[in-house]
């Protein structure tokens, strides 16, 4: 099915993204890097140690692409190999995850509710298992609270005083599902702050995972969860991606523009604002008219509650994934024939996979102060 060249160029790029993110891993966990030298460098030893993150991160996305080239497959769908796309940024002195996800694309045409249904929930299903797993095993077999010193030995130090307002503070936002597993499963005494989490390898690559889990299972457009309100709701999935896709935009972009705000800043920040909100909506299939409309009444909107609500604040990191959607991939899912919804048993699977995306969502997944 696939020609020898496809699995050199698929397999060499999901190498190379084990390789960077295991990087990376090098990086979050143990704050060492092949960049540097001397207590701070990534050594072989370090390496192998990181793997302890790269390879249950990359596991889990590789076995979300599987469930959708299997489920492609058994529906007779062309489609490529999974693409890994590596991405590590540590010589510009950035942090980052060692990789922009994997997709998978599809080359053949899809003129059926039921395929579009079961293409796009076998991979959240098949990945969030896997991660589920990860976590369970991180949170069962948690190192006693010395491995911190380990990494950071000035925790021992009885006068350190933490360090500063130069350095920046990192933390991990919660979701329900890893707030519930760490109340069942952890020892209190060995589970960490959220601040923490970074250097605990099992916890931070399933963090990662139900992360990038939340992100695909997003009843928007052509998303994952898009395809499930696809089957769910035929004659109404177009009202609802939007509608979604505006919930999610005046979330994203509550306290870019505020009362507290210097006025002549103001003046530059609403009309740029507003543009951006407007671009967002470029492929909402709503006219012209409609789409000047929602921004501005989102703009208004936010600046109405910022001016009630001081201290609500959103994540304005959701504003590119926004527009990522928005500008790029679009709001609107491809039709098919006919307006029969999914059949029970789909139906079923739907909505657990929509509870998944409630459990695994994080309002403010990565918080840095």
């Amino acid at each position: 099915m696939y020609k020898p060249k496809e699995y050199l160029i698929h397999g060499t790029l999901f190498l190379l993204t084990l390789v960077t993110t295991t990087l990376a891993g090098g990086e979050w966990v143990y704050g060492k890097s092949i960049l540097v030298s001397g207590e701070a460098a990534l050594t072989w030893p370090y390496f192998l140690k990181s793997l302890h993150f790269s390879i249950p991160f990359i596991g889990i996305l590789f076995v979300h692409e599987l469930g959708h080239l299997f489920t492609s497959i058994y529906h007779k769908v062309r489609c490529t190999l999974p693409y890994f796309i590596p991405a590590w940024f540590g010589f510009l002195g950035s942090p980052s995850l060692g990789t922009f996800g994997a997709i998978i694309r599809m080359k053949g045409h899809v003129n059926s509710r039921k395929k579009y249904f079961d293409i796009g929930i076998a991979g959240p299903l098949a990945g969030f298992a896997l991660a589920l797993a990860v976590l369970t095993y991180g949170m069962l077999t948690l190192p006693s609270a010395d491995y911190l010193y380990d990494i950071h030995p000035e925790y021992a130090d009885p006068n350190f005083q933490g360090y500063g307002e130069d350095v920046l503070e990192f933390e991990l936002g919660n979701n329900l599902l890893f707030w519930g597993l760490g109340e069942l499963l952890a020892d209190p005494e060995r589970l960490p702050e959220l601040s923490e989490m970074i250097h605990y390898p099992y916890l931070f690559a399933g963090y990662l995972a139900l992360f990038f889990t939340a992100l695909n299972l997003l009843p928007i457009g052509q998303l994952d969860g898009g395809h499930v309100v696809f089957g769910l709701f035929p004659k109404h999935h177009t009202q609802i991606s939007i509608g979604i896709f505006a919930l999610f935009l005046a979330f994203a972009g509550l306290g870019v523009i505020r009362p507290t705000l210097p006025i002549e800043e103001l003046l530059i920040r609403i009309p740029l604002y507003l543009g951006f909100l407007y671009f967002c909506l470029s492929k909402s299939g709503l006219s012209q008219l409609n789409r000047i409309t929602l921004a501005v009444s989102l703009g208004a909107g936010q600046y109405l509650l910022s001016f009630l609500y001081p201290v609500l604040e959103g994540y304005q990191g959701w504003l590119f994934f926004a527009f990522l959607l928005g500008r790029v991939m679009g709001l609107i899912h491809p039709e098919v024939t006919g307006l029969q919804a999914v059949d029970s048993k789909r139906k079923v699977m739907g909505w657990i996979a929509l509870l998944i995306f409630i459990l695994c969502f994080s309002p403010q997944p990565f918080q840095v102060s």
